[in-house]
């Protein structure tokens, strides 16, 4: 027993020897487990985009519009470059309702049809508010059985004397753009998170179901619907308006899809997608198309959630070219170039015809902490751009609205705005409107 009990400690005796011999190295270049999360060097297919260049932009002569009566997403409602004298200064503010909150967000941006600029609030009230700032009438879209909370999101467009709204209650709703009265509502079954387009007697919209609605104007019957690609899953709040294009109209889904269709019809024509990933960001899972299709021409400019922006042709649906570059809020065409807000944060620029880029500047990003190696869950939000004044501006969360220069991206300026916007900021008549966080409409000048 006392031999087995010493060979047994021998052995172990070995055992522990043979663990203390010295590790061998290897040679080569070491690389940290997470390095490819923070530099990417050791992801071979990262994307390196280009330094930033000077190039001249081509604009359009600046127009003064009387109105911005819907998404800029159509030629036909845009003012590609509207009149508007820098630096801006604080004419007026009116409380439109409640603003963003802990379980809600303020996402449905102004309208105006030049008499009256056109709201809703977080909590579901539509308002009207005259060019003094004065309210002109004010109601609630909540239905009588549910609660403000229980919904989020919408969407406004005014014509011919006609306010539409879209609710997270699933409801496109026709009011008298005078005095506010409800004219008919129509239930589409599911939320309507998005902006409506109006045209031609039709009012278009899509609603959480993947479904994309065509409504009578007048009374408000279901023209046509069909419904989309399913997969809407991984999604954002809020939808973008359909875009009108010649006899065409394209919808765009959670799913990371587009679809276009006959405006009149309802015929499909063709579906694209912007499938792709950004490697890396945890939050580029998000497939959606947060970057509004926007016709320019005959081309669609559209970006994805998750690290993708393209354009298409408008009749055919061809891929004329993909960037690994994703975009959070609607581009913007203008002359030769695309400008959007990427999926990094960054103001980027981008050669129309072949997706070149040409600059990209950095905007407000994660919220800082005081603990900088904790996780970071706030990021702020960047609406825009819109091209006024010879100047690109985006309204940040952050308290200020800035102007870029379209040649190089360089800040020309910047203006306080109370609160921080939450809404991308419209102009009418010399005026900027834009709502800021704490339900407060804003008008400068």
């Amino acid at each position: 027993m006392r031999k087995t009990t010493i060979l047994a400690g021998l052995a172990g005796l070995t055992f522990l020897a043979a663990c203390t011999e010295r590790e061998a190295i290897l040679p080569g270049e070491r690389l940290g487990l997470r390095e490819v999360l923070t530099t990417g060097a050791a992801d071979p297919y990262r994307y390196e985009p280009p330094a930033n260049s000077s190039r001249a932009a081509s604009l359009p002569a600046a127009q003064v519009n009387a109105a911005w009566s819907q998404s800029a997403v159509s030629p036909a409602f845009r003012t590609t470059h509207a009149q508007l004298s820098l630096p801006l200064s604080p004419v007026w503010s009116n409380n439109i309702g409640a603003g963003d909150g802990r379980k809600v967000r303020l996402n449905v941006d102004p309208v105006t049809d030049g008499a009256r600029i056109y709201t809703m609030s977080s909590d579901f009230t539509v308002m009207a508010t005259a060019n003094n700032g004065a309210t002109v009438w004010s109601r609630s879209l909540v239905p009588p059985r549910d609660r403000e909370s229980q919904a989020q999101g919408g969407g406004l467009a005014v014509a011919n004397g006609v306010l539409y709204v879209s609710t997270g209650f699933g409801t496109l709703t026709a009011l008298d753009a005078g005095s506010g009265g409800q004219i008919w509502e129509q239930d589409l079954n599911a939320t309507a998170t998005g902006a409506p387009t109006v045209s031609n007697g039709l009012v278009y919209v899509t609603s959480g179901d993947n479904n994309a609605w065509a409504i009578e104007a007048d009374d408000g019957r279901v023209r046509w619907e069909f419904e989309g690609l399913s997969g809407d899953i991984n999604n954002v709040a809020g939808a973008p308006a359909p875009a009108l294009g010649g006899d065409r109209v394209v919808f765009s889904f959670g799913s990371g899809t587009m679809q276009s269709t006959f405006q009149q019809g309802g015929l499909s024509l063709w579906s694209a997608d912007l499938a792709g990933r950004r490697t890396g960001r945890a939050i580029s899972s998000v497939d959606d198309i947060s970057g509004d299709p926007l016709i320019a021409g005959d081309t669609v400019y559209a970006g994805s959630h998750s690290g993708r922006f393209a354009a298409f042709d408008l009749f055919s649906g061809e891929r004329r070219w993909t960037i690994q570059e994703g975009a959070l809020d609607m581009p913007w065409a203008a002359g030769d170039s695309v400008y959007f807000v990427s999926d990094l944060n960054e103001l980027v620029r981008v050669d129309a015809a072949t997706g070149e880029r040409v600059w990209a500047v950095d905007l407000p990003g994660w919220v800082p902490t005081r603990r900088p190696m904790s996780r970071r869950d706030k990021s702020y939000a960047n609406h825009g751009p819109i091209l006024v004044g010879g100047h690109l501006a985006v309204a940040s969360s952050d308290g200020l609205i800035r102007y870029f220069r379209p040649s190089d991206g360089a800040l020309a300026g910047s203006t306080e705005i109370p609160g921080g916007a939450t809404t991308r900021p419209i102009v009418a008549g010399g005026t900027m409107y834009v709502v800021s966080r704490k339900g407060t409409l804003h008008a400068f000048r």
